[in-house]
């Protein structure tokens, strides 16, 4: 067996429903601890809701050494009915060429191939011109204030320069390799409260319908063409996902109504203007309401570069692959490493199985998987040799 498998067996097999870490960046530490990390704990939240996070750092002895970050999350989402898994959620199973377990797919096998790869890497290349850290977190899967978020902010405080990172969130559709991300879409939230007058639905005249009311503005927002989106995004998204209103009676016009929506949006717009324009409809249609705001995460976009050029040679020499640059799906913790570091991807095996039941990952991706990851970390140190050579030749 692997020691990419024997790590994703141990860590798969520590309960780490978010925000428990169950032990996983304790075995983390330890193992990098052996390769010259400096690992440090920067957890945080109240403790009822404690999350814990590692950052992990090995230094070049070169001067001007620049950094590649991984980054993950060891926490899990909740396994669901456990008597509808195949196998136990939190016992390491394999089957017909699949490991089973809750976080094989995301991320737990790619944070034991980060592991293993720098270990690789390391082997073979001690003295390299690379700072290589780890970011961590039992705080993604959550709601993300006290993971990597704070991490951050205390990186930011330090002044500590990150160049690369690469988040080990699954990317691939079909194959490891087929697809990553380097960027993702803005995600912000309303929800609208519409006031009316409650009343008999028989008097009509005597109350305010606000669900009439809103429903032209809503079909003018849903018929609005946000932007165009551009080369790396497509165009911005406005969704209802809940409308709230009545009292559950048939006779009685409501007094209210609630409409909860969302913006994923492309870097052609800002969480200000798509507010503003919001708000401009909402106006004209002379409507009595409140409107309250979320932002989850802003757009973050890596153009093509060192990062994005490593990665494609890294997964082309491995796979064979031309894999694909995309900016769809959700939200990641990319989307605040991203405000330090000016070159983030996304790359990790396939995310058909993630947060299902018997949540799996073929085995057939794991080995390629890390060693994408170490080919990364090697092409990033070519580029930077002739540079460590030079600067050590004029000392």
């Amino acid at each position: 067996m692997s020691r990419t498998l024997q790590l994703a067996e141990q860590l798969i097999s520590r309960p780490s429903v978010t925000p428990e870490d169950a032990g996983c960046l304790e075995l983390l530490a330890d193992r990098l601890h052996a390769q010259g990390f400096t690992c440090e704990r920067l957890d945080g939240g109240p403790d009822t809701f404690r999350v814990h996070n590692l950052w992990a750092i090995r230094r070049s002895q070169h001067p001007n050494a620049k950094t590649l970050v991984f980054a993950g999350h060891t926490d899990v989402v909740p396994t669901g009915p456990a008597e509808q898994w195949s196998h136990p959620p939190f016992t390491p199973t394999y089957q017909d060429g699949k490991l089973f377990g809750r976080g094989s797919s995301d991320m737990k096998t790619s944070i034991a191939a980060f592991v293993v790869a720098a270990e690789e890497f390391l082997a073979d290349n001690a003295e390299t011109p690379l700072n290589i850290a780890f970011l961590l977190t039992s705080d993604e899967e959550g709601p993300g204030h006290d993971g990597t978020k704070i991490v951050v902010e205390a990186l930011r405080e330090r002044g500590e320069p990150l160049e690369w990172c690469i988040v080990g969130e699954p990317t691939a559709v079909k194959q490891t390799g087929d697809m990553i991300k380097n960027g993702r879409r803005g995600s912000l939230s309303g929800r609208l409260t519409v006031e009316g007058i409650q009343g008999h639905i028989a008097y009509p005249q005597l109350a305010r319908n606000p669900i009439h009311h809103a429903l032209p503005a809503l079909a003018e927002l849903a018929s609005i063409e946000w932007d165009q989106g551009n080369a790396f995004f497509p165009p911005t998204s406005w969704q209802i996902s809940n409308m709230h209103g009545g009292t559950g009676a048939t006779n009685v016009i409501p007094g209210e109504v609630v409409i909860d929506f969302n913006f994923r949006y492309s870097s052609e717009n800002t969480a200000e203007s798509l507010k503003q324009r919001v708000k401009s409809v909402l106006d004209k249609h002379a409507l009595e309401y409140d409107l309250a705001w979320a932002l989850s995460g802003e757009p973050f976009l890596t153009t093509p570069g060192d990062l994005v050029t490593a990665v494609q040679q890294a997964i082309r020499a491995e796979t064979g692959l031309e894999t694909e640059l995309s900016t769809s799906g959700g939200t990641s913790d990319g989307r605040f490493i991203a405000k330090v570091c000016p070159q983030v991807i996304e790359l990790g095996p396939p995310n058909a199985t993630i947060h299902k039941i018997d949540e799996h990952i073929a085995i057939a991706d794991v080995e390629p998987l890390k060693n994408i990851y170490r080919r990364v970390l090697e092409n990033l140190h070519t580029r930077l040799q002739p540079a460590a050579l030079e600067q050590g030749a004029a000392a």
